[in-house]
């Protein structure tokens, strides 16, 4: 599995939720300062290829 950030137009935020679970499994509930780090690159991912909600009418 990679760790490193692909732009959110390739992945969906499903793939980048798994890789999410992923990391907090490998970790055993701590992240590293490393580990951290991936997390907030990766919820940013996640953050951008989330589907937006629509406009109110």
């Amino acid at each position: 599995m990679s760790t490193t950030v692909e732009p959110s137009s390739e992945r969906s935020a499903d793939e980048v939720n798994e890789e999410i679970r992923a990391l907090w499994r490998r970790s055993g509930g701590t992240l590293s300062v490393e580990q951290r780090e991936e997390y907030q690159r990766l919820v940013l991912e996640w953050a951008a290829a989330a589907p937006q909600p629509a406009p109110a009418a």
